[in-house]
């Protein structure tokens, strides 16, 4: 079997930003790493998942919302992917997701789609450590460009 691309990206010197992971057809990956891998310090599961419920709706609601395919945790609990049609720029792209954090942490009230009926585990949201962690990711990406979103090589 090949090795699937996000394994053969060195994540002992990844460190937290925005990357192009994977580029299929017109479907554009990238890889939105929020914590060092490795590092001790995980994405808490109530955290991911109210962050998971921010970024999605704002992404879903934003004026690209039909060439957003996907936001979504990535199972190491590092960071997220999001999946976007290559018709939205690297640039678009990057000032969507920053906005995306600052909308994030900037949240109040009752978290998106976080009732019984709305949601497969409805318990299980952290709103105040997602503030803290998309407050975090915002000022990693703050000052961020397309020349960054390429991985570094060791």
């Amino acid at each position: 079997m090949h090795k699937i691309a996000s394994f053969a990206v060195n994540h002992d010197i990844l460190d937290r930003g925005m990357y192009i992971s994977r580029i299929d057809g017109d479907v554009v990956t990238y890889d939105i790493r929020m914590k060092k891998p490795n590092g001790g310090e995980y994405l808490k599961n109530g955290e991911l998942h109210t962050l998971e419920h921010l970024l999605a709706t704002y992404l879903r609601n934003s004026e690209y919302s039909d060439l957003v395919i996907y936001v979504g945790p990535m199972g190491c609990r590092t960071g997220f992917y999001f999946l976007v049609r290559d018709k939205l720029t690297h640039r678009q792209s990057i000032a969507l997701i920053k906005n995306a954090f600052r909308f994030s942490a900037d949240y109040n009230g009752e978290i998106p789609g976080s009732k019984k009926e709305e949601c497969g585990n409805y318990l299980e949201h952290d709103l105040e450590t997602a503030k803290i962690t998309a407050r975090e990711m915002f000022e990693v990406l703050e000052n961020i460009t397309e020349n960054d979103l390429k991985y570094k090589e060791k």
